[in-house]
């Protein structure tokens, strides 16, 4: 099925611990409660070894919004506000962000 009119927010999370995999998940997990969030998948590498793919990150989000309009607000919301001072911020020592819209 190919998903139209949305708006995509995919990070990678690369840990400063690798043993804080499980709370950075955790910490995740509370994004889903954000009301403009329309889909949301908590993901680790999976087991695939091919040239193309990268593993070398520890968590992955993605998120998919009605449109930007409803990313903006969940940039702004609180809830994204404790993940990243209590989560992403203690725990990662690199963050990437890949927002999408149709092509």
């Amino acid at each position: 099925m190919l998903l139209k009119n949305i708006f995509t927010h995919h990070v990678h999370f690369w840990l400063k611990n690798k043993a804080d995999q499980q709370k950075l998940i955790e910490g995740l997990s509370i994004l889903a409660d954000i009301s403009y969030v329309k889909q949301i998948h908590i993901g680790v590498p999976a087991d695939t070894h091919r040239g193309v793919v990268d593993r070398s990150y520890d968590a992955s989000l993605l998120i998919i919004f009605e449109d930007q309009a409803a990313h903006d607000a969940y940039q702004i919301d609180p809830i994204h506000h404790v993940f990243v001072e209590n989560y992403a911020g203690l725990l990662c020592e690199k963050i990437v962000v890949q927002d999408s819209i149709d092509a």
